[in-house]
């Protein structure tokens, strides 16, 4: 199968040429088709296997064979929600590399920086509008928004969606929208809550599930570290000193971990980067940026700051903390196993994080191989949280001492009563 058999329009195949795919993706194959017969769609796929592209290309072609000659200023015709800004800049991004020689205006609002450069493009007019939920709503509430004319809705990366608390934005985004629409529903998972949540936007969809697990785990070198906690971060600059990779990923579990981590590799002359939730947009793309274009070789990040990082030719991801949902670890690894690509994933586990990687070796229905020689191997033998010793009885003598001179006082008092006594 190649895109040109997917009755995608001239224009469009260009641009997908221009990129240099020929292939799609699983995603990409099942879903196109649906799509340009204007069905709603319910996809269960995860970021790296393509979807983007699944969605992008049939809203592109609909908006372009339905363009009107011009009839004044433009309108919003398709709305794309997703839960970050980065993913939400690269969605944004790809819109404009498939649709470059089409016309079609797009532009992408979020959160986090000033709003003044994303109303002057809404002002402009735009046919395509990706958005995060708060800054979305937002400027609907200030009138630079109006869904009124929406024709196609995708929502993407729901269960991050619900995971970030964005339940309440959407339906009052969803409310807004008309009924008469198409409507694409996108998420990694499908929990109950993210069923039910289809249920109220979609009417009766198609569906398509591309297999995370199995698919993104058998293409993905991956093994595991035994190590303390405490000498993760000596693992980690052994092997980045170790191997020369063009560019990694660490993932941490908290945002003060990412930037601890930073601060150690910093030390030992590894140049290093932290994204999170704590950085301002601007630090944020800087980050990204950097590491895109190779300035920065490391970039240490949390998951949710980690949705839409999007690095082609990723060498390595480290998992420093092993996520304690299973799911996530895929999600994980598949940053450097982007669409057909391999990759290479590596990950420590402390004698608490045991019972996380069991959980991982279920849902991918493997034994990730472990790394028997390192320096800093750690057999689990040790209490990962050894009980400090009980503090010490307090005696009559230590007691009165507490109270200053009174314990001297005291003694005489008592040496005068045994005296009378005697006598």
């Amino acid at each position: 199968m190649v895109f040109k058999n997917l009755n995608i329009i001239e224009p469009i195949l260009k641009a997908i040429n221009a990129k240099g795919y020929s292939t799609p993706t699983p995603i990409q194959e099942q879903s196109i088709p649906i799509l340009l017969k204007r069905k709603d769609l319910l996809g269960c796929a995860q970021t790296g296997t393509g979807k983007t592209a699944a969605f992008a290309i049939p809203i592109l072609q609909h908006i372009y064979l339905d363009k009107q000659p011009n009839k004044g200023r433009r309108k919003i015709k398709a709305l794309i929600v997703t839960p970050t800004r980065e993913l939400a800049i690269q969605i944004a991004d790809s819109f404009t590399d498939y649709g470059k020689f089409t016309g079609i205006k797009n532009t992408v609002v979020f959160g986090g920086v000033k709003q003044n450069p994303q109303t002057f493009a809404l002002r402009q007019g735009v046919d395509i509008l990706v958005a995060t939920p708060g800054r979305l709503l937002d400027l609907m509430q200030q009138g630079y928004i109006s869904l009124k004319d929406v024709e196609y809705f995708v929502l993407d990366e729901a269960d991050h969606m619900l995971d970030m608390g964005f339940i309440h934005d959407i339906k009052k985004i969803v409310a807004k929208l008309p009924s008469q629409r198409q409507s694409l529903f996108f998420s990694a998972t499908m929990p109950p809550d993210i069923i039910k949540l289809s249920g109220k936007i979609l009417g009766t969809p198609e569906k398509v599930t591309i297999n995370p697990e199995q698919a993104t785990a058998e293409r993905v070198h991956q093994s595991v570290y035994f190590v303390s906690k405490r000498a993760k971060s000596k693992l980690l600059i052994y092997l980045l000193k170790s191997d020369t990779y063009s560019s990694t990923l660490v993932f941490s579990r908290t945002k003060h971990g990412a930037d601890k981590i930073v601060k150690l590799l910093k030390r030992a002359s590894i140049n290093a980067e932290a994204i999170h939730g704590n950085k301002s947009q601007g630090a944020r793309q800087r980050a990204l940026g950097n590491f895109k274009n190779g300035d920065t070789n490391v970039l240490v990040a949390t998951d949710i700051a980690a949705r839409g990082i999007d690095v082609s030719e990723l060498a390595l991801v480290v998992n420093y903390d092993l996520p304690n949902i299973a799911e996530t670890y895929v999600h994980r690894i598949g940053r450097t196993a982007r669409a057909s690509a391999s990759g290479i994933a590596i990950s420590f586990c402390d004698v608490e994080e045991k019972a996380y990687l069991r959980d991982i070796q279920k849902l991918i229905d493997q034994q990730i191989p472990v790394v028997e020689e390192h320096p800093f191997i750690d057999d689990g033998t040790e209490e990962p949280n050894k009980p400090s010793r009980p503090p010490k009885k307090a005696t009559q003598q230590s007691r009165y001492k507490k109270k200053g001179n009174s314990y001297q006082k005291h003694r005489r008092s008592d040496t005068r009563n045994k005296t009378n006594k005697q006598s």
